[in-house]
């Protein structure tokens, strides 16, 4: 029975604290107090400039960024089809005859002579794998009694036989 009774009266309790307003001590709540007006905030510093990290990180860094500009430049999507339809197509070797060129060093360049010859056959442009050279003569050196000069004979080398594209 006791029980029961002070089961009755806590409830009855509890209702009684959350009815009552606690004492007023004279203070404000945070939204009847008046709002003083901010200072005006400084402008920060600028900001540090950031020293060089000597560290291993940073020089490996370094070492990237240089190397960019030694490394060829990246071909575009289409020029690497063209020269992947290059490698495809069929190679032909062709059979002919004509000069190289002599280059500024005077060795013979016959690079141009194996793409005329390939351009000859109806193909762009050929690689010579054969070659071959005559002694080209003035008709002064088959007289009789006629000394042969330094400028009398001169070697000419053509491509005989290219690899065509």
């Amino acid at each position: 029975m006791a029980g029961l009774a002070l089961s009755m009266a806590l409830p009855a309790s509890d209702r009684g604290w959350a009815q009552t307003a606690p004492p007023a001590l004279g203070v404000q709540s945070p939204a009847q107090l008046p709002v003083e007006p901010q200072p005006p905030q400084m402008e920060l510093p600028p900001a540090p400039v950031e020293r060089e990290n000597p560290g291993l990180i940073n020089e490996i860094g370094k070492l990237f960024e240089k190397s960019k500009s030694a490394l060829p430049a990246l071909k575009s999507p289409g020029e690497t089809i063209n020269d992947l339809s290059n490698i495809a197509r069929p190679s032909t070797v062709v059979t002919g005859r004509a000069a190289c060129v002599v280059a500024s060093n005077g060795a013979p360049d016959c690079k141009i002579g194996a793409d005329r010859l390939c351009q000859s056959k109806g193909f762009r442009e050929g690689k010579g794998i054969d070659t071959g050279a005559f002694e080209k003569c003035s008709p002064l050196v088959y007289l009789p009694g006629h000394k042969r000069g330094p400028n009398d004979c001169k070697t000419e080398n053509f491509v005989t036989r290219a690899v065509c594209q």
